[in-house]
């Protein structure tokens, strides 16, 4: 197996021992994104709104680095510090995905790194 690590400086830096992304076998694998804007490293917001889009935009700025968009999305997994910005949060990540959207997982968890309300991560296909 060739596994190859992705790394950009268009997104948020690891914040742990662990890759932004990592190629394998004609699969990318994103780890989960929390809101920071990389430009400042601070969160693009304090609503589901600008954290939603903020965690989009650097899961596309390392799918990037592989060649690859959001059409290439297989599988996503949402997890939100509170299940009622589900709604809010659907509506931004609906700008994202075209087409046949990927399937996905979205559950409220007990927290999440930094305390973001929202974090994403996703498998795409190349």
């Amino acid at each position: 197996m060739e596994k190859k690590v992705l790394s950009t400086s268009s997104a948020p830096a690891a914040i742990g021992p662990y890759s932004q992304a990592i190629q394998a076998n004609g699969f990318v694998f994103v780890s989960g994104q929390i809101p920071i804007d990389p430009a400042t490293g601070a969160f693009a917001g304090d609503d589901i709104v600008s954290q939603t889009h903020q965690c989009l935009k650097n899961v596309r700025e390392i799918l990037r680095q592989a060649g690859a968009d959001m059409t290439n999305v297989v599988r996503a997994d949402v997890y939100l510090k509170h299940i009622s910005d589900f709604a809010a949060m659907n509506e931004v990540y609906a700008q994202y995905f075209e087409g046949a959207c990927p399937a996905r997982a979205a559950v409220q968890v007990a927290a999440i790194p930094r305390d973001a309300l929202v974090e994403i991560e996703v498998i795409a296909a190349l």
